[in-house]
């Protein structure tokens, strides 16, 4: 550390010390850490360029007629601006895997592997999580939760940034992932067989977290010893260590035996209640009707769900090796593709407990594809409707060549590398890519800027209305409609209205969200003669409201 100072001169550490100065002024208690020694590119990028998507229709996936589910290759900034315009505030659920920092070549800053003799690798690293982490928790709705994996690399840092970004308040619970199944004897001090899942809600006022479904093994624990009618059920406590009003007393079994409550317990239940108890004959006295006497617990009357533990043990959830053999089955070479999968049960097991069978889910992460493969599988499972969002860049090819593939083979089957033929789970999928429109600076577009902006960013509106199908493009507008063509998207190009009559005439009939061309915002009450089934928006200042603001907020930071 002493020998990068040295590198600094004078002038450079007492302005750095000014700033560390003012930071911690800033700061009664949280974490600080050197900001933007060296600012990170794709967030510059977005200064002097508006981030769009382009959709490429070569590689959409069409099964069934279900809605569609998103892969946007580029950089995960990039996309999660783009994601600010079209799904603020309407992510149910995100799940994230982000790179570990641990030193060996899993954390890419500014197209450079960050290695651990790199002191400034945990300033960078914050950096990186803190901009992303701002962004994404602006997309989740008031009752969204967001799961992030993690070692012990970045655990106590990454919890202080997620106090900080999601509120301490949030704080839901820190889950222990059992990765490994057996200690490693090769480790030098102690075998570190987990990792962790970071829980933070969006609001806990409005956080709702799901039952989990009864194992088999606690289903295992209820027999029919009596031959009940009413089905299988397991022996229950009947005495309490409590005083309970009215717990002295007698019960006499159907052989005439009389119980006690043992010497310092009580009856949990008041005597004319345990006679309702044993009229409906749920006491058991064993098989001769002399022993003492349990409660009989019928499995159909039990909770059908079980409360979540903080332990993920590898049995329910798999293990990292598990993962691997996962990714085999779709690439026989996956160890040169991708080093650290986690298993589909693990993302389940997240998937269910956080939400229902209609929600949105985003990882901004993808890494090799395994919530867009767990959230397939879970819908073919239980005839769920959910839909993910997948973001990853293509670094060596991961997009192209592993995410988009497998997800490809999740949903129409495959064959694996052993022959064995794979079913599909059928599903739907739009590929987009991010790119960028060169402008003067976000905060200061021109009008010429403006109208190329309007004009490209067609495909991103049309994934904003959840409306894919182009129906026409030509100089003056585009429209768009959903895969039943109850729901239309139009967007007028221009301020002159030459083609607005036009426009108007195709789409008079439809529901439609009609997106008109201003250099700033438009006055709606221009638009009130048109019918009601017609909602009129801007573009593209709505777009530049958002970038602008995102500017702003992170150079804040």
């Amino acid at each position: 550390m002493a020998k990068e100072y040295n590198k600094l001169s004078k002038e450079e550490l007492l302005k750095l010390v000014e700033k560390q100065d003012a930071e911690l002024e800033l700061k009664k208690y949280g974490l600080v850490w050197d900001r933007e020694r060296e600012p990170e590119k794709v967030v510059l990028d977005c200064e002097n360029n508006a981030p769009i998507l382009e959709r490429i229709l070569k590689k959409e996936i069409r099964t069934d007629t279900s809605d569609d589910n998103i892969l946007i290759e580029g950089d995960n900034y990039h996309a999660l601006t783009v994601l600010n315009y079209t799904h603020k505030g309407k992510i149910d659920v995100i799940y994230i895997d982000p790179p570990y920092n641990t030193g060996n070549k899993d954390f890419v800053y500014n197209d450079k592997y960050i290695d651990k003799e790199d002191i400034w690798r945990h300033s960078k690293w914050l950096n990186f999580m803190e901009k992303r982490l701002l962004l994404a928790e602006k997309l989740l709705k008031e009752t969204g939760v967001i799961f992030i994996s993690i070692d012990d690399n970045e655990f106590a840092q990454l919890k202080l940034v997620c106090d900080k970004i999601f509120r301490e308040q949030n704080f839901v619970s820190t889950i222990i992932w059992q990765r490994s199944y057996s200690p490693k004897n090769q480790s030098r001090h102690i075998s570190v067989d987990h990792e962790y899942l970071l829980v933070y809600a969006k609001n806990i006022e409005h956080l709702e977290i799901k039952l989990l479904p009864r194992t088999e093994k606690m289903n295992a624990r209820y027999k029919n010893l009596d031959h009940d009618s009413r089905g299988v059920w397991k022996p229950g406590d009947l005495v309490a260590n409590e005083e309970r009003k009215n717990g002295h007393y007698t019960i006499v079994g159907p052989n005439g035996d009389k119980f006690e409550a043992p010497s310092g317990k009580h009856w949990s239940y008041a005597q004319d209640k345990m006679l309702e108890i044993q009229k409906d004959d749920r006491l058991y006295f064993g098989k001769k009707g002399d022993a003492f006497p349990s409660l009989k617990q019928f499995l159909d009357e039990v909770q059908q769900g079980r409360k979540a533990s903080s332990l993920f043990f590898h049995d329910e959830v798999g293990h990292t090796d598990e993962a691997k053999k996962e990714l085999k089955e779709f690439f026989e070479q996956s160890d040169d593709l991708f080093s650290t999968p986690k298993p589909t049960r693990l993302i389940n097991q997240v998937i269910r407990l956080a939400g229902g069978k209609n929600d949105l889910i985003l990882d901004f992460m993808a890494g090799s594809g395994t919530t867009g493969h767990s959230i397939l599988e879970l819908n073919k499972e239980d005839g769920g409707n959910r839909k993910f969002i997948l973001c990853t860049n293509n670094e060596n090819k991961i997009c192209e060549e592993v995410t988009y593939p497998r997800i490809q083979k999740v949903i129409k089957g495959y064959k694996t590398p052993k022959g064995e033929k794979i079913a599909g789970l059928e599903g739907n999928l739009q590929y987009f890519k991010t790119a960028l429109i060169p402008v003067e600076r976000i905060d200061n577009v021109s009008d010429e800027q403006r109208r190329e902006i309007t004009e490209k960013a067609g495909q991103m509106i049309a994934m904003k209305e959840n409306t894919f199908e182009e129906v026409e493009t030509n100089d003056w507008y585009q429209i768009f409609e959903n895969k039943d063509k109850s729901r239309k998207t139009a967007i007028y190009f221009r301020e002159a209205t030459d083609k607005f009559p036009e426009l108007l005439k195709k789409i008079q009939k439809e529901n439609v969200v009609l997106y008109v061309f201003s250099y700033g915002r438009i006055d709606k009450k221009l638009f009130a003669h048109l019918p009601k089934n017609i909602v009129v928006d801007d573009v593209p200042e709505p777009i530049l409201e958002i970038y602008k603001e995102i500017n702003l907020t992170l150079k804040d930071k």
